[in-house]
This record gives structure tokens, sequence and C-alpha cells, in this order.
């Protein structure tokens, strides 16, 4: 049998790829790691639990807050304030970012962004949800951490990465060389290197979208949805369908398999609805460094301005192919200053 090489492990003997870093980078992942076990417990026995349903609020999105998003909140901000290693969070869940405030956290080199807990609606009916995660290095000098520190573009995250809670947990991240994934093995709770290197397919035969909003799409969209289902034997189409409804989830079953996820602007959400900072940045960043792309449409995901914490933006992402096409409709039937809408059966 090969030998098991755990997170913690594979995150040592990658070290040396960051000569900035003198360990911090390391123990942020690792704290990471603590948290997304802890939270998947507590999915797994959701159904057992006072745990499902809303918690009666309304985030800073305008979402009810289910309970389970409350406690994955709290249980990433608590690991991350008490390593030290990150001087403020942005979370999905909260209007403003929080500040660190402990004696460890003042020089602290590094701000994280994240969606503690993505597709947390279908957490009562048993669907795979998760976490995303993007660290980016502070560009205050020191004190608290600002809110400037994460007007970054996409472009200058160090690390990036996602656990999806299903079948199994699963931990999937990039420091910028390479995607790797690990499966938490439960008998030694542990993350286990289960998928190195992975690449996803440049052209696939599956196509995310929610097509019951076909309607409030722009006509580029609905252009391209329509190519997806014409019959073609030379690209293998019609192409086969597949939305979970949960990001996360559908986007690793994009990476591992080949395939294209679009949330789009529509007339609801003409700026799109899916955030930048905290889900497309970092999506983006794995996806590309696994050989896919990522858009909103007509622009690199990872390029665009950072204008507001909590800022919107489409998205087009997965195989590199698929969404080179799936541009090429944008560019020539929408416009990307004016959401065009058209006849729904257009």
């Amino acid at each position: 049998m090969s030998k098991v090489k755990t997170l913690g492990q594979f995150i040592i003997e990658k070290q040396s790829d960051f000569p900035f870093s003198k360990g911090e980078l390391s123990r942020l992942l690792r704290d990471i790691g603590i948290a997304s076990k802890i939270v998947n417990r507590e999915v797994n026995k959701a159904g057992l639990a006072d745990i499902l349903g809303d918690a009666g609020e309304i985030n800073i999105q305008g979402e009810n807050v289910k309970k389970l998003d409350v406690f994955a909140n709290e249980q990433f901000i608590a690991a991350l304030s008490l390593g030290g290693e990150c001087c403020a969070i942005a979370s999905e869940e909260n209007e403003d970012i929080i500040i660190v405030n402990n004696e460890m956290s003042k020089n602290a080199k590094y701000v994280v962004a994240m969606d503690p807990l993505d597709g947390s609606s279908n957490i009562d009916v048993n669907v795979s949800v998760g976490t995303i995660f993007s660290i980016y290095r502070r560009t205050s000098l020191s004190g608290p951490g600002t809110n400037e520190d994460f007007y970054q573009r996409g472009t200058e995250q160090v690390a990036a990465g996602y656990v999806i809670y299903g079948s199994s947990c699963m931990l999937v991240y990039t420091t910028g060389k390479g995607v790797n994934g690990f499966t938490l093995d439960p008998s030694i709770g542990e993350f286990c290197l289960s998928h190195p290197n992975m690449q996803t397919p440049k052209s696939a035969v599956t196509y995310s979208i929610n097509e019951g909003n076909y309607v409030h799409f722009p006509l580029g969209v609905k252009k391209y949805i329509k190519y997806c289902q014409e019959e073609d034997d030379d690209t293998s189409r019609p192409y086969s369908s597949r939305y979970i409804g949960s990001g996360v989830a559908d986007i690793h079953r994009n990476l591992i398999k080949g395939g294209i996820y679009i949330y789009p602007i529509t007339s609801k959400s003409p700026k799109g609805k899916l955030r930048l900072l905290y889900e497309c940045n970092p999506l983006a960043f794995i996806i590309e460094q696994a050989g896919g792309k990522a858009c909103d449409g007509f622009n690199r995901i990872m390029e665009l301005d950072m204008k507001e914490l909590h800022q919107r933006t489409p998205l087009f992402i997965g195989s590199y192919d698929m969404v080179e096409t799936a541009s090429s409709f944008m560019a020539k039937y929408s416009s990307q200053d004016e959401l065009i809408m058209t006849n729904p059966i257009a």
C-alpha cells in the first residue's frame, strides 16, 4: 500500500514554495482544516440535532440565515482568530469585516475572505453544501486589518480553496502551484491526499445552470443553452444538463469530470448574484490552476476590480473550451453594458 499523506504533512512539504512566509500560511491552512472538521461533524448529524432550519435572522445579502450557517460562521471565525495568522476576516454572513483583536494578530500578514456555508438553502434536504475561502496578503502595514486589505484583484490571492460536505468530506485548495484534493478519513480524523494535481478536462458534455430562470437570462446565455441542446455528433451534443443548486457541489463535479457552470446576470439581478470576493475569485483561482477558465461572460474574473466588500458578479466557470464558447455567444448576442432581454421563446 502507498503511504498515506495527510494535509498537515503535505502543507509542510510545500512550505518551501513560499520564501516570504515563515510558516504563517501553513498554519492558516491548518486552522481552516480544523474548523472544517468541526463543521463537517455538525453537518453529518444535523438531522439528529436542533440545528436545521432558519435562525430567524436576515444576513447582509437579504437571505434567511440558517442555523448551520451561523454555526459554521462562528467556527471559522473562532479558528482563524485563535490562530492569530490573519488580522481580519470578511464573511458572507457579516456586513462588515471582523477585526481579529489579539496579541498574535497585530503583525499578521494575511486576511481571509470566506463563504462559511455555500448552498445553505439545501441544508434541510440533505444536499451537499460547502465552505469557500480565499487568502490574501494584507496591503496595510500593521495594526488592525482594514477594508482596503480586501480590495484586491483575485490575481493577488496567495491561496484559495473549498470544503465540500457530502457523501465524504473533501478539502480542495491551491496556492498557485496546482490543485490538490484531500478526503477526510473519519477513522483517524485527518484529511488525506486523495486527488493530487487535479486537472479539469479541457472540454466536456455537461452544462450547469438554473434553467428555471431562462426567461430572465440575457440573449447570449439563451443562445448558448440552445446550442448545448442541439444535436451534433462532431461536438457530442446535445450536452447533459446537471444542476444541483449548490455552487460548490456543481463546480466540484465539473472540476473532476469537466463541464461548465453558469450563474449569469438576470433581469432580477442585473449585477449578478454571486459574490466576487469570497465565492467567484477563489473558485476562479482553483479552476484556472486546474487548467480551466473563469470569466463574467466577457472579462477574466480574477482581473475584475474590487469596489465593495459584498460585490456581485455573473460567473462562467469550468472547462476551458466550454467557457470560451459560452463567452463567444455573449460577445455576439449580449451587451456588456446593458442587460438585453428578448422574447422568452428566443
